[in-house]
């Protein structure tokens, strides 16, 4: 039996997967995995029991996630699973922020009580929201990711130039971006071009801030800008500086702070960017697929701190969970050699500063699993048999 402790309300299509060997609650003491959303994990205590943390959702900044690597415990997120939901809000901050949809809509709601005068009040106010049609504007692409592709392709049908940046492009999406889709090798070239630019890359110390008061000097004026990625990725000072000048002509932002609230030209959004059900779902269900395959199975797919590896075995397998430093792996397989075990298969993957090494055999002793969970780098040991 295992313990599923979920952090915040998950999907029953998810936790349902999970089968009657597992007890999922939300007051578990002891948990085997963790499922969670929103929640601030960063002052939490983890038990020894515990072999991973599943989060339904990409963002993992609310996981202690170096902590985590280094205690052993394999953090997954859901890349991919809220992307449809997080695009089509995208297109709708795009019509939004061109056609002044949010001040037309309060201000049209401001004529209640004029009866029948509200026919030519409206006919006669309406030219104060004018604004673009995006068609044939071009959009800028920060991070061409999950997220990333599908705006760029949903735009191009939609009759846009698009332009599109990512020092880590992979192979595959590639192949599923649209072949109208420029991609450049220097963001500046982004920054030169859009009359809308859209941000899709994950927040950390190296992207904080990416949008500032130099990069946003780069831009065309009167850009309009989306960010529904992480609020830190834009510097808020200089973001309303932007919009008082007048060289950004709108913002929207799924991440609002005290700082933008009320600040015109603004539209800020109540972080609705995976806040359908369909996303919340497709979340729910991945999480606990990858939590159920590596509880069971030892395998690692998408984790954040631990390489992906998969290795199915007839037999006995042994995971170990270790530093990424020489002689690691010459010290595990040493310790099968001097039992006259052998090693039938392995697979070792190494992420940063970590690595995972899995090894299929015919037997093991107690005392091997205390000898391999002694060696120097080695953070944890698991069989699966």
């Amino acid at each position: 039996m295992y313990d599923i402790l979920t952090l915040n309300k998950i999907a029953a299509c998810g936790t349902d997967r999970f089968g009657a060997d597992y007890t999922i609650s939300d007051s578990v003491s002891d948990p085997d995995a963790i499922m969670v959303r929103s929640a601030k994990m960063h002052d939490m205590e983890f038990g020894k029991k515990l072999l991973a943390i599943g989060r339904a959702g990409a963002g993992v900044n609310n996981i202690p996630v170096d902590k985590c690597a280094a205690e052993g415990i394999v953090v997954f997120n859901t890349p991919g699973a809220n992307a449809n939901a997080v695009k089509e809000l995208v297109i709708t901050g795009l019509l939004l922020s061109s056609r002044r949809i949010p001040d037309a809509m309060e201000w049209a709601q401001s004529l209640k009580g004029n009866g029948d005068e509200v026919g030519p009040m409206v006919e006669k106010g309406k030219s104060r929201f004018v604004g673009p049609e995006i068609a044939g504007k071009t959009l800028g692409i920060i991070g061409l990711g999950a997220i990333g592709v599908l705006v760029a392709n949903a735009a191009v049908a939609l009759g846009m130039k698009v332009v599109g940046y990512d020092p880590f492009l992979s192979v595959n999406t590639a192949l599923r971006l649209n072949p109208a889709v420029k991609s450049v090798a220097d963001v500046k070239d982004v920054y030169a071009v859009s009359d809308y630019i859209t941000i899709h890359v994950p927040y950390n110390k190296d992207t904080k801030g990416t949008i500032n008061a130099e990069t946003i000097a780069l831009m065309k004026d009167g850009v309009r800008i989306l960010n529904l990625a992480r609020g830190e990725l834009v510097d808020s000072p200089a973001i309303i500086a932007a919009l008082e000048e007048g060289k950004v002509a709108a913002y929207v932002c799924d991440f609002p702070s005290d700082e933008i609230l009320g600040v015109k030209n603004v539209i800020a959004l109540p972080h609705l960017g995976a806040s359908t059900p369909e996303a919340e779902d497709n979340c729910a269900v991945m999480a606990a697929d990858e939590l159920k395959d590596y509880i069971e199975n030892g395998n690692i797919t998408n984790s954040v701190n631990y390489p992906n590896a998969t290795m199915n075995v007839t037999d006995i397998k042994v995971c170990v969970l270790h530093k990424n430093v020489p002689d690691v792996i010459s010290k595990i397989t040493s310790t099968f050699g001097v039992a006259h075990i052998n090693i039938e298969n392995m697979v070792n993957a190494s992420k940063k500063e970590y690595a995972y090494t899995c090894l299929e055999v015919a037997s093991i002793t107690d005392e091997m699993v205390s000898v391999l969970e002694g060696l120097d780098n080695v953070i944890r040991v698991r069989i699966i048999r």
